[in-house]
């Protein structure tokens, strides 16, 4: 069988159009890939958010065994250094689910939170932390 150049040369063109057409399509799955793990990451909080935070986790602990009307003043002054102070508003919204459930705890609310709840919470918390080097620790308020 004889081929002349013509067809050799069309048989090479469409085997590089192939592999380059394999290379862009293999850039732009792991490129969509890329931008899907970037899209659905949890925010991450700065090393300065995330002390504060375990700040504010400290003081709860300990508010949350106190009287109702210093756990009232703590939750709102509280929610004030928060507000101004913290950057990351998604890290900055699950301290103040702790905050709540401390005021709630000092006030004998029945909707207090279960141990699984703050757990819940701290896992979800951490994820906000991962890149900064601190660690949070929610303890089970009340105890």
């Amino acid at each position: 069988m004889n081929t002349t150049p013509t067809t050799r040369n069309a048989k090479r063109n469409r085997l590089v159009i192939s592999a380059v057409t394999a290379v862009i399509a293999a850039a732009l799955v792991a490129g969509a890939g890329f931008w899907w793990q970037d899209h659905n990451k949890l925010s991450q909080a700065s090393a300065e958010d995330c002390k504060l935070a375990q700040h504010i986790i400290t003081e709860a602990e300990e508010i949350s065994t106190g009287s109702t009307p210093d756990a009232e003043k703590w939750w709102k002054e509280t929610g004030d250094e928060r507000r101004a102070q913290m950057k990351d508003g998604y890290l900055g919204a699950k301290i103040s689910q702790y905050e709540g459930w401390a005021l709630a705890i000092a006030k004998k609310s029945p909707e207090a939170p279960s141990a699984k709840d703050v757990k819940n919470l701290q896992e979800e918390a951490r994820g906000h932390c991962s890149d900064s080097g601190v660690t949070l620790s929610m303890p089970p308020l009340g105890s």
